[in-house]
């Protein structure tokens, strides 16, 4: 898995590519960042905080992970109740075969543990099936038909089929390994502390001695951790034991029990999880900064001049002129309402005494319905569209995309007027919010200029 750092920045890249309208213009953040100090990772981390600025976004992955993780504990939980009651149910005579618990307990967990060893010396560097991706797919798990719920599942989806997800899966096999192991130890203790067992030993197949050697062999680990372990006597004693056996003894193949349970089960388990959990946090999914995506966003941040005496920097791009023409004239409003009421007269060069029967207001231009209403008007009637736009409005691809609808329907032509560009004249303004103003001027500049639609500003009239 992605950091959550990285799966916030890869879902801005997704969904910019998508062409979606973040809570921040991302040009703005971008720009920012380009005085700013750190790593380009940390930029990169950074600029993604600062686009996500209302959390949505977070939100969105942080409820996809955590309805993973909930899986992942409700399973070990369950896993561990399992193992607690499999191993309470098997202990319930006040006689019990050793070896035949201890083969209920660790045989299976024993051939799973070598068959999972065998098949990662054997699949050293190769993709293997991804079970898990498929179990708990997060198309399942969260519920969404909008853009930014779908490239959230997405990205978790690609997450999931990475080639390093083997060791993540591997983690939690044996976490739920774990689990079922701790349930039975937790029950063996249970049942030790509220009742006296005899344990006793037998065999059709195997002889007395090779019992009792088994017997010692399995009892040389626990006994160098300090588990108490039948001695050679305590182990010819319990042969073919049907009743109460001396307490002493009981306790002596009881340590046995649990000795063998933690460090031939529990131990080796714990072990394989630590490893797979280092070998998961090696070959971890990396955010890719090579795509071109990140590289136009560093190189843009790497940019700078060298020698202040020899460096001329480009002209920015200026929008044309506008020309008005002698015709019908509709005027309308980009999203936001204009203080003024006869916001267009300095557009228009007129005055209020002027002739402004050939000027049809047709008011804000805001949703769907509004679009639809104006493209319909426009296909029947030759008129020269004013559109003002008010000075606090972002050139996002949002708008951009309307202005392109609006320009390829006007048959005399578009022209757009910024409204309340004057203020940046005044020096009573603060610097940083002038420096802002300029800013945004000059990014609708650039993207009239590219647009070939004539501007005209209050400066102009």
């Amino acid at each position: 898995m992605l950091s959550p750092q990285d799966q916030l920045t890869e879902l801005v890249r997704t969904l910019e590519t998508q062409q979606h309208v973040f809570a921040t213009d991302p040009l703005l953040v971008t720009e920012k960042l380009q005085n700013e100090d750190g790593k380009p990772i940390q930029k990169l981390h950074r600029r993604a905080s600062r686009i996500d600025s209302n959390g949505a976004l977070a939100r969105v992955l942080g409820k996809i992970d955590g309805r993973i993780k909930g899986i992942m504990i409700v399973m070990s939980v369950v896993w561990c109740i399992s193992g607690f009651l499999g191993l309470f149910t098997l202990l319930q005579t006040n006689v019990v075969n050793f070896f035949y618990v201890l083969v209920c307990l660790l045989g299976f967990h024993t051939l799973m543990l070598v068959g999972w060893l065998l098949m990662t010396l054997i699949n050293q560097g190769k993709h293997s099936s991804n079970w898990f991706a498929s179990f708990v797919s997060p198309s399942y798990l969260i519920r969404g038909k909008d853009d930014v719920t779908q490239a959230a599942v997405d990205l978790y989806e690609r997450q999931l089929q990475h080639s390093g997800m083997r060791w993540y899966l591997g983690r939690f096999s044996h976490q739920l390994w774990l689990a079922t192991l701790t349930g039975m130890l937790f029950a063996i203790i249970f049942l030790l502390i509220v009742r006296q067992y005899s344990f006793s030993w037998e065999s059709t197949l195997l002889s007395d001695q090779a019992l009792i050697a088994l017997t010692q062999v399995l009892g040389w680990l626990p006994n160098m951790v300090g588990f108490n372990v039948p001695d050679s006597t305590a182990i010819v004693q319990s042969r073919l034991v049907t009743d109460a056996m001396p307490l002493s003894v009981a306790r002596q193949w009881a340590g046995l029990l649990i000795g063998s349970l933690l460090m031939y089960g529990i131990v080796p388990r714990a072990i394989a999880w630590v490893f797979c959990a280092l070998m998961f946090r090696r070959k971890k999914m990396r955010l890719d900064i090579k795509q071109p995506y990140y590289q136009k966003i560093l190189n843009f941040w790497q940019r700078q001049v060298v020698d202040a005496d020899d460096f001329e920097a480009a002209p920015a791009p200026i929008a044309p002129k506008a020309a008005v023409s002698a015709g019908k004239k509709l005027v309308a409003l980009l999203e936001y309402p204009s203080e003024q009421d006869r916001w267009w007269l300095a557009g228009l060069n007129t005055n209020s005494n002027g002739n402004v029967n050939n000027v049809e207001n047709f008011g804000i231009i805001d949703d769907r319905d509004d679009m639809a209403r104006l493209k319909t008007y426009l296909e029947t009637h030759p008129v020269q569209v004013l559109l003002g736009i008010h000075k606090n409005a972002l050139p996002d691809r949002g708008t951009l995309r309307k202005l392109d609808q609006i320009a390829s329907h006007a048959k005399d032509g578009l022209i757009v007027q910024l409204l309340g560009e004057a203020d940046l004249t005044d020096e009573t303004l603060d610097f940083d919010l002038k420096e802002n103003k300029n800013v945004r001027y000059q990014q609708w500049q650039t993207a009239l200029s590219a647009r070939k639609i004539g501007l005209v500003t209050a400066r102009d009239s």
